[in-house]
């Protein structure tokens, strides 16, 4: 009996951690998604500034 109900907890315990991800996945993809939106539509005459190089070393 015991043991069936540790199985129940932990089975429940998984299910809220799996639902919880889903959601934090969820939040990212629409964060990316925003993001993506703005940088398109404010990317207009802006799209070919110039850049600081990745590798640029300042004096």
């Amino acid at each position: 009996m015991f043991e069936i109900e540790l199985h129940r907890l932990r089975h429940d315990d998984l299910i809220r951690r799996a639902e919880a991800e889903r959601r934090v996945r969820e939040a990212v993809r629409v964060r990316r998604a925003a993001r993506r939106g703005a940088a398109v539509r404010g990317a207009g005459s802006e799209s070919h500034t110039r850049r600081r190089s990745w590798f640029a070393r300042t004096a």
